[in-house]
């Protein structure tokens, strides 16, 4: 018998480079492996600094907090974990990323990928995560099919990271969440193609519709892992297969819903068309359609000072690039070559090339944590950068559409690149770091999800 075709949705709407394989990523020369820190193991993590606060009568400092419960420093829970200590702190929250966002200083939150009990990653505890289902903040305006769409094949893109980053004083932006989208097309990835990425922004008062005004409880539930469900509390139905807006339904349970014909094809293959039938098991029997990444916890940890030797070497590294730059622009290497001191060239041949250079800065900055998956810095220190080609200009930057500047935000590294299991037949999903700008007036025109701007810069092909 033939293959029975799935029914139709109700409600309807370059040359291929192939990107390095899992062993070719490690292979690429980032730093090796490091022992983590002591309680680095995703169970107790060092509490982040607190910025410089008044000691005075009634200052933060004067209250009697509890001990730092271990259970790690999430981008999440550590905005309500302040405010849970005393109300005087909920009052006037403090989030993780107070210490950059408040001053526009320097200091670097560093990301690293822990495994999690699934509960701490659902909407209700403001999780930051990689992979699985998007946990959406605010429910109304999701981002619809059409802004989820890969801007080169077309396909639906993939949930890949979200940042809950709440910005102090803002009461408007008391919730504030970032997401990151990416196609699973290895195909898309060829250098200098920005179309298969996007990021959203939502945000939300403390007082809302939709979460409890105190913090949440920082205990499991007690019947345990709740089911998941894809129907938000407002009623708007989520996709089978991605857990993004599903506008369409199938036509024969008419229970089934669905983001694009693409994922009810999918859905249809691995189960449905079995399931379809038996209501009762629609939303307990969804099966792995191989289409999302796997799914983990964000932890946080502050990025260490440099040490004084750490600052020359990078001192030095730029020094060669100025040298290097001032030849290019003089026209002749070999004439600025015998004008160089011996210290000069013994610089240059060690680093035979401007590329050589930033690739080795970027190295350098990242050695003493290479397992961090992203670097959080809003309106703080920009990005680092892994190869002189690509970086974008402020003209390359658009603005928001609320007409203010865009920012940079935080940074994707890629060593997130090992933890998504994505490498198929040798080719996979690549870049070099993935770059978030968002509006720098952190405006809330729609009242939903305002989209803001990637880019993504690749791994240079000579680097060794």
């Amino acid at each position: 018998m033939g293959r029975a075709p799935a029914p139709a949705l109700e409600g309807a709407e370059a040359a291929p480079r192939p990107g390095l394989t899992g062993e070719q990523r490690n292979n690429t020369s980032f730093p090796p492996s490091l022992p983590r820190p002591a309680g680095h193991d995703g169970a107790s993590l060092p509490r982040p600094a607190l910025p410089e606060l008044d000691r005075g009568p009634g200052s933060l400092q004067q209250l009697a907090l509890p001990v730092w419960e271990p259970g790690g420093t999430r981008f999440g829970s550590a905005h309500f974990r302040y405010g849970s200590r005393s109300d005087d702190l909920w009052q006037c929250p403090l989030p993780v990323h107070a210490c950059c966002a408040a001053g526009m200083g320097s200091r670097v939150e560093l990301g690293f990928a822990e495994e999690a009990a699934p509960w701490r990653l659902r909407s209700a505890q403001f999780p930051s995560k990689v992979g699985g289902r998007p946990a959406w903040l605010g429910e109304s305006g999701l981002p619809g099919p059409a802004e989820l769409r890969c801007g080169r094949c077309g396909r639906p893109c993939a949930f890949l990271l979200q940042l809950y980053a709440p910005l102090p004083g803002r009461p408007d932006a008391f919730h504030r969440g970032l997401f990151v989208f990416c196609c699973r097309g290895p195909a898309c990835y060829r250098p200098g193609a920005q179309g298969p990425l996007r990021v959203f922004r939502n945000q939300l008062p403390r007082k809302n519709d939709t979460y409890s005004y105190d913090p949440p409880p920082e205990t499991p539930p007690p019947e345990g892992h709740p089911p998941m469900s894809l129907q938000l509390q407002c009623g708007a139905h989520l996709c089978r297969v991605c857990g993004c807006l599903g506008p369409k339904t199938c036509s024969k349970c008419h229970r089934a819903h669905y983001c694009s014909k693409d994922h009810q094809t999918v859905d249809w293959k691995l189960g449905h068309k079995l399931s379809c039938v038996q209501s009762a098991q629609l939303d307990t029997a969804i099966p792995d359609h191989k289409f999302l990444f796997p799914e983990y916890e964000i932890v946080i940890e502050s990025e260490e000072m440099e040490t004084p030797g750490d600052s020359q070497t990078d001192a030095d590294t730029q020094k060669d690039l100025e040298k290097h730059e001032e030849l290019e622009a003089a026209g002749s290497a070999s004439e600025g070559f015998e004008s160089l001191d011996e210290e000069v060239l013994e610089a240059m041949a060690k680093y035979e090339t401007r590329e050589d250079k930033i690739f080795q800065k970027f190295k350098n900055r990242i050695a003493a944590e290479p397992e961090q998956i992203l670097r959080y810095c809003r309106g703080g220190e920009g990005p680092v950068w892994i190869s002189g080609e690509n970086i974008p200009q402020m003209k390359d930057i658009p603005n928001c559409s609320c007409g203010a500047q865009r920012m940079f935000e935080f940074q994707v590294m890629p060593q997130l690149l090992n933890h998504l299991k994505a490498d198929s037949l040798g080719e996979s999903i690549d870049w070099g770091t993935l770059v978030v700008y968002t509006c720098a007036e952190n405006c809330n025109q729609a009242n939903g999800y305002m989209e803001e701007f990637i880019w993504k810069q690749d791994i240079p092909a000579n680097s060794t």
